[in-house]
């Protein structure tokens, strides 16, 4: 007979003695297919369900009720997780005490693996990066703060804001909580999470109209947000008709309808209605310390006391977070900070900044305003994008045919100036292909009729987006994430990856005249091209005060088949031990060039070291940037948390700045 798993691509003849051949005394007459699972050990069981993925065992579990006991084994699901190598196998034992089942566990990495990596903005131009790592049941998103390099030069910890979190529920079900900081006070603000896509490339903060939501504390009510009859805005008759032929073709608005003055307003007077303050017990941890950083010399007893502490507390601080999610409660006998009396402030508040704002349900009634307060009011609600950006998916055009590295260094800065002015028609091609340019901005009464009640959303979403040496061209007002492709070293491409940098030799000691050096974070990929292999060193991010060079610049370039000749400058490294320089490649690096938009680039070369750091050294001046490469979990682990800003702010700073808005922390 033959054995089908319903769903699965896996298949096993198998004889009338496949019992008798095994020893299990299964009767040959017998269907055996189910029987012959069955009769096997429960490890050896676990074994075979290692070959299934997850969607097949659930399969399995579909074909019987000796099936699905059998599909439902702990055993059997530990070796899914184990199979998903996304965390080590003791993190998940320990994680098992806080959920019902192992398969809660691997439900809670599937969905939310994609979110694991880099995520960049290109504002502010000092603290942009955004690194989403494996909590305590849970993923954290840490904004990395510019600094500068310490005693302990790259291996030092990194000083690190919470941005947000998603904790898995007793039975894997993501729970999302945005951080932010207010009035001097650390609050978080829970939410939902929509379908995340496993290519996900885009991170969307959203205020998302739902229905028959039952978890006070991750929505406000529209009548909460909404105003009475008397005090409503009017609108015209023709955006009347625009806006009623949106809803007769699609009950639910996308939230990137709105203008972006309603949609910035709308997330900040939500996030002010849902936020619940942190109480001391849930701020710190937010995830595992590095077992390194709890390594002490002759002492593993501490450090695993240590470690066990750190479970406790992530364990309780875990059930006071999904307790706060369930009920808008921050413990037994405290009241929120949504209070119902808040609430009416909250109504309050939104007459007096903009005579209701659209927030209702109906339609608007006519109201006399004086002209001041009507153009007051149109500023508020129209639209402040007046560019957009070319989202659609085609690779920028580049000549490979004979480029010099000056050539990517001049089309570099091109890329990075376009991005200020867009497509020539202004548009952004999404996923399914529609154009912001073919669809105006919709009514705020519009997008809240969908759903009784408003919050907030994050939203995980595949956009086809161009790039140029893996920087994302942004769209700048929009409350997104990008993520930034990883490369990893493999043979040919041993340098890919993220790297540290910064100036000076030997690294992290520093000068008389500098007492600190900035901390660089470079992503370093390849590109060939009929000239040569080149490795180019793409800048994320840097600790200075005052930005030198625009994100997704590159710190140098170089053409790996092109050796240089060129001597390093200096004999012995930090602890004056004579320096083994393996290669030497010819390249050009960044310079002052015709200023912060318009470098230039100066011939030098790039020395690879036996210790494994690299050394670019521009000919001319000698300066030199040093490189290590960096594991960024490991120095988040042991760094230092430091207050995060306001909630949207504190997601996506859309705000241009390049001076360091974090330099009370740094």
């Amino acid at each position: 007979m033959t054995c089908i798993l319903p769903g699965s691509s896996y298949s096993a003849a198998m004889s009338p003695d496949c019992g008798r051949i095994l020893g299990h005394g299964i009767d040959p007459d017998m269907n055996c297919g189910s029987s012959l699972l069955l009769a096997l050990p429960e490890d050896v069981l676990a074994l075979v369900s290692g070959l299934l993925n997850p969607v097949d065992l659930c399969n399995l579990s579909l074909c019987c009720r000796s099936l699905n006991g059998l599909a439902a084994s702990d055993k059997v699901w530990f070796m899914q997780c184990e199979k998903l190598g996304l965390i080590d196998a003791h993190d998940f034992i320990s994680w098992r005490k806080v959920v019902d089942s192992y398969k809660a566990i691997c439900r809670f990495l599937v969905k939310v693996k994609p979110l694991i990596g880099i995520w960049v903005h290109q504002n502010p131009e000092l603290g942009n990066v955004v690194y989403v790592m494996w909590g305590f049941m849970s993923v954290v998103a840490c904004r990395v703060i510019p600094q500068e390099l310490g005693p302990l030069g790259f291996d030092g910890p990194l000083l690190w804001a919470p941005v947000f979190e998603i904790i898995g529920d007793s039975d894997g079900s993501p729970l999302f909580f945005l951080h932010g900081r207010e009035r001097d006070k650390d609050y978080c603000y829970p939410g939902s999470l929509k379908a995340i896509d496993d290519r996900c490339n885009v991170l969307l903060l959203e205020a998302a109209p739902q229905k028959n939501i039952t978890t006070h504390a991750v929505r406000a009510t529209i009548d909460d947000l909404g105003t009475d009859s008397s005090r409503r805005i009017c609108r015209s008759e023709e955006s009347r008709s625009m806006s009623h032929r949106v809803a007769e073709g699609n009950d639910s608005v996308p939230f990137s309808r709105l203008a972006f003055g309603d949609r910035r307003r709308l997330l900040e007077i939500v996030a002010d209605h849902v936020r619940l303050e942190m109480p001391a017990s849930a701020s710190h941890p937010l995830f595992p310390r590095s077992r390194d950083a709890l390594a002490v010399e002759d002492e593993l007893v501490m450090e695993k006391e240590t470690i066990k502490e750190d479970m406790v507390m992530l364990a309780e601080r875990r059930s006071l977070l999904i307790q706060m999610y369930r009920t808008g409660n921050v413990g037994e006998g405290q009241a929120s900070s949504s209070s119902s009396k808040e609430t009416v402030q909250l109504g309050s508040c939104i007459r007096g900044q903009c005579n209701t704002a659209g927030l209702s349900k109906g339609s608007w009634d006519k109201m006399a305003i004086d002209s001041g307060r009507e153009q007051r009011v149109r500023n508020n609600l129209d639209c402040s994008i007046t560019q957009h950006l070319s989202f659609d998916g085609r690779e920028n055009s580049q000549n490979t045919k004979k480029r010099t590295i000056a050539g990517y260094f001049r089309d570099g800065f091109k890329q990075i100036i376009g991005k200020a002015t867009g497509g020539s028609n202004g548009s952004i091609i999404l996923k399914n292909g529609s154009s912001s340019s073919e669809s105006k901005h919709v009514q705020l009464h519009e997008f809240l009729r969908s759903g009784s009640s408003v919050g907030l959303s994050l939203h995980a979403s595949t956009m086809k987006l161009s790039t140029y040496r893996a920087w994302p061209i942004m769209h700048d007002n929009r409350f997104a994430l990008y993520k930034l492709p990883q490369p990893l070293p493999v043979e040919g491409q041993e340098y890919a990856g993220l790297w540290g940098g910064t100036f000076g030799w030997p690294p992290g000691r520093p000068a008389e005249d500098k007492p600190g050096k900035a901390l660089f974070f470079l992503l370093l990929s390849y590109e060939e091209s009929d000239e040569g292999k080149y490795l180019i060193a793409t800048k994320i991010l840097e600790g200075t005060h005052y930005v030198l060079h625009p994100n997704g610049s590159a710190m140098f370039i170089v053409n790996i088949n092109e050796p240089s000749s060129d001597p390093f400058p200096w004999e012995t490294d930090r602890d004056s031990l004579p320096l083994v320089i393996t290669q030497t490649y010819h390249g050009e690096g960044i310079a002052n060039g015709y200023g912060f938009r318009y470098p230039g680039s100066k011939p030098g070369a790039l020395f690879t070291l036996q210790s494994g750091l690299l050394a670019f050294v521009w000919r001319e001046t000698r300066a030199v940037l040093t490189l290590q490469r960096l594991n960024l979990r490991a120095l988040l682990g042991r760094g230092e948390r430091v207050a995060a800003l306001p909630p949207v702010a504190n997601f996506a700073y859309l705000t241009k700045s390049y001076s360091n808005v974090f330099a009370g922390f740094a």
